[in-house]
């Protein structure tokens, strides 16, 4: 028992943990979207490209969120914008975006003086300095992103899984897929300090994949991500403090190990 109850004594590893557990749940919930839609390079190339905003922020010395906030839901837009012209595939416009943000922000980054351990910071995450203020920002997002999938679930459900009916529906399917890249930048954005921008993928990814390998049905699919993104932020927060490792990288671990769990699970029932 002490094992689990020693590192709770500092608060800073208590406000890490209510943090690992809030990025744990939305993560996936929202993941199960992206992995249901095939979106998993789109949801990758929105974590690089909120670097710019993040790096303006550090600069002109304001929180970090509301830089990676701002790029974030003006990045969605414009990517929702993107996908309706036919001048180039949507892939290669959003790899051209993705691959442009992100050396921009390096190269803003690298300007300042001690850039190597900020750029550290901005990759992979300091979850380890979440404080309180940061708590209440991510917890009011966090908030603003579930009430939203909440209230419009059965419309993004048909959406992301019939789209065709939800046109025949009259319902605005655009609207729809912008609400969704909307939803994800905010996500990102709650991610950001938990695992960074390099990680970030993983967290919204690999638990909800693991999830699907238990059901195909959008809700418990849901539940099933957040307690493997849940386990897995807790689990990995341990491990790097008792490790003494990078706590972001760590709780990818986790996640990555509890999917390979599954699918090794999986595939042995099928056989």
């Amino acid at each position: 028992m002490n094992f689990l109850l020693d590192p709770l004594q500092f608060s800073f590893f208590q406000n890490a943990l209510y943090g690992a557990l809030l990025v744990g749940v939305l993560c996936p919930i929202l993941g199960t979207y992206v992995v249901l839609r095939g979106m998993a390079f789109l949801g990758d190339a929105l974590a690089h490209i909120i670097l710019p905003g993040v790096v303006i922020a550090f600069l002109l010395g304001i929180p970090l969120i509301f830089g990676a906030l701002v790029m974030g839901v003006l990045t969605a837009v414009g990517i929702g914008a993107l996908s309706e012209r036919d001048a180039l595939r949507e892939d290669s416009a959003i790899g051209v975006i993705f691959a442009g943000a992100f050396a921009l922000g390096i190269a803003m980054l690298s300007a300042t003086e001690g850039y190597a351990v900020d750029l550290t910071h901005f990759l992979f995450g300091n979850l380890l300095g979440v404080g309180t203020a940061d708590l209440y920002t991510m917890l009011v997002l966090a908030i603003i992103v579930l009430a939203t999938i909440a209230l419009f679930f059965k419309e993004l459900q048909l959406v992301s899984f019939d789209p065709t009916m939800a046109r025949t529906l009259r319902l605005p399917v655009r609207v729809f897929d912008y609400l969704l890249l909307v939803l994800i930048a905010i996500t990102i954005v709650v991610a950001l300090q938990a695992v960074g921008v390099s990680l970030m993928l993983a967290m919204i990814v690999t638990p909800a994949a693991a999830a699907s390998l238990f059901t195909r049905r959008l809700l418990p699919m849901m539940l099933w991500g957040a307690l493997i993104g849940a386990a897995s932020g807790a689990i990995g927060l341990y491990a790097s403090y008792y490790l003494d490792i990078a706590s972001g990288p760590s709780i990818v671990l986790v996640a990555t190990l509890i999917f390979g769990i599954a699918f090794v699970g999986r595939t042995g029932a099928t056989r």
